[in-house]
């Protein structure tokens, strides 16, 4: 298995979020790039293809066994598969719904050698996205898999920062409160949606993300300089996301686009917000490199994306279309300028560090 990199395997990362960036611009009136494919499998692409492709190489690369390797290639095997042969969805449906239970397999073999609740939390944010990739390939239906994708997502998330807090002093009662809160989560996905489901599922979000910014360590970061108050205010915004992403669940069903609010809200207001902030740490390790992509320059691309994002929240429930087109074209271009912006900063440090090296 040295043929298989972790390297290597990273542009399938960068290829969903093209595409499924791609998708979304499309999906909203922006035919700038009209790739064929994309429109259709936008969630697909950014849930199974990115973040999915993402989270299980970020798993595997844990793993002592290379072959693990093979879980977030098949993944992101997934992308070009969707786009090259849009006649037969199912392929790459199937092709998720088998890395899927391959995460669940890492995450179940981790949690054996770690049996700490944080790991329990991950393991089934694995097991909701295999449940949502089977939704998918049973039923060949986005939003059927959605809610399951978005749990997903969470106790990934959730298991992490718990991961990342350990050490602090947070009273049992508060982490059995956070437990209770995922487990009525998890209740809220399997209820009917529209029959108290969203409901359930957006307090529950609602009441996490106030649990997140009173015991994360995000706020003792987000105190500091530099990289941990970068860090830090990115995680709080994030949890600030979840709140807005839970009040459209429980109160903006009658608006015509409420599957656009509560979607978004939480993929790009909470998790992309998640992504920046966890960027200078993940990144290293998921390329080997020594660098940080951390530079001050990148509260400017992360502004844009926080102010363009709630612009597009904005006239989406005030109902301006136009406007809506508008600041959704900024943020997906902001989403690939942030990237951008980081492997410029890693370069330059590389190129640096080379000079320092070479004595020049």
């Amino acid at each position: 298995m040295k043929l298989i990199k972790p390297i290597y395997l990273f542009p399938l990362v960068v290829l969903a979020l093209l595409m499924g960036v791609a998708g979304g611009w499309i999906r909203m009136g922006y035919v700038g790039f009209p790739i064929p494919g994309t429109a259709a499998s936008h969630g697909i692409l950014m849930v199974g293809g990115f973040l999915g492709t993402l989270i299980s190489l970020e798993r595997a690369m844990v793993m002592k066994n290379r072959i693990w390797l093979l879980i977030p290639f098949i993944s992101g095997l997934s992308i070009p598969v969707l786009l090259l042969v849009p006649g037969w969805p199912a392929f790459g449906h199937s092709l998720l719904f088998v890395a899927s239970l391959g995460l669940m397999a890492i995450m179940y073999l981790q949690s054996l050698r770690h049996p700490v609740i944080y790991q329990y939390v991950m393991t089934m944010g694995a097991v909701l996205w295999m449940a949502g990739n089977f939704m998918l390939l049973y039923s060949g239906f986005v939003p059927a898999a959605v809610p399951w994708w978005i749990g997903f997502i969470l106790f990934t998330i959730v298991g992490e920062r718990l991961e990342l807090s350990k050490f602090l002093p947070t009273p049992n009662l508060a982490k059995s409160g956070l437990l209770l809160l995922l487990t009525l989560f998890f209740i809220g996905i399997w209820i009917p949606f529209h029959r108290y489901g969203n409901w359930l599922m957006g307090t529950c979000a609602m009441m996490i993300s106030f649990w997140l910014l009173h015991f994360d360590m995000a706020k003792i970061a987000a105190k500091k300089a530099d990289q941990f108050k970068y860090i830090g205010i990115g995680l709080r915004v994030g949890y600030v996301w979840l709140t807005l992403h839970g009040i459209a669940l429980c109160f903006l069903e009658p608006h015509a686009l409420y599957y656009d609010l509560y979607i978004h809200t939480f993929f790009l207001g909470f998790t992309f917000s998640m992504i920046w902030a966890h960027a200078p740490i993940i990144l290293p390790m998921v390329l080997n490199i020594r660098h940080t992509p951390y530079h001050p320059i990148l509260w400017v691309g992360w502004i844009v994306f926080q102010l363009s994002l709630l612009g597009r929240i904005l006239v989406s429930l005030i109902g301006l279309p136009e406007w809506r087109t508008y600041f959704g074209m900024i943020n997906g271009w902001t989403i690939l300028g942030m990237f951008g912006l980081m492997a410029f900063v890693i370069s330059v440090k590389m190129v640096s560090g080379l000079r320092e090296m070479k004595g020049i």
